[in-house]
């Protein structure tokens, strides 16, 4: 039996995109990044990945349409499992998904609890490596050399956008869409809700249940 697709809704922060990559790894998912899936159509240079690369050398957004045919063009919804993370994004963007895109087959939308405060702690405190690709957080998983990746020796760079402020404003926008994708999901009967603070490893045994379920 085929898995339910997966609508991941939750805070920046709130630990999808690490529970997205293990999902993908152990139960041979299909992860949705509606930026990489316009990158990947623009570097194959077809017809729509043409009025992508001039939207955004124009700097505008990408309508919610387009996005649509990308995700038709890209998505082998009948024969493989897919996790859609940052689209939806509103709760217009949920209703065409499931009119245009998903149809009638089984999904899921599962929503990443988790206090706002622990979320900014979480975000502020992480630090990257661009060269080896590691993360790193100062306060659960802190580098060995302080400011150094265990990994590749390189620097530790603090990211323009996981500093307080950038954070607060980006939750804040968050907080403000939130809700009426929550209520569409759970009007349909398939919004489930999960705590995100919990370790990753036992979530990710949570979602195996749900997934399974």
């Amino acid at each position: 039996m085929a898995h339910p697709h997966l609508i991941f809704l939750g805070a920046p922060g709130s630990g999808k995109g690490t529970q997205a990559k293990k999902i993908v790894s152990e139960l041979g998912y299909n992860h949705i990044s509606t930026g990489d899936l316009l990158r990947g159509e623009v570097a194959k240079g077809t017809e729509l990945g043409k009025r992508v690369e001039k939207i955004m050398k124009e700097g505008a957004l990408v309508d919610d349409q387009l996005v649509l045919e990308l995700l038709k063009a890209n998505c082998d919804l009948d024969n493989s499992s897919y996790i859609f993370d940052g689209f939806p994004r509103n709760g217009d963007q949920a209703k065409m998904l499931d009119d245009e895109v998903l149809g009638s087959r089984k999904s899921l939308a599962i929503s990443f609890e988790m206090d706002t405060e622990k979320i900014v702690e979480r975000i502020i405190n992480r630090r990257t490596a661009k060269g080896s690709g590691e993360i790193y957080n100062l306060i659960t998983r802190p580098p060995k050399v302080e400011g150094k990746c265990d990994v590749s020796g390189e620097d530790l760079i603090h990211r323009e956008d996981d500093k307080e402020d950038v954070v607060r404003n980006r939750l804040q926008i968050f907080e403000n869409t939130i809700e009426p994708m929550l209520k569409y999901y759970d009007e349909k009967g398939i919004l489930v809700k999960v705590n995100a603070d919990k370790d990753p490893a036992e979530l990710f045994e949570d979602l195996k249940g749900l997934i399974a379920r």
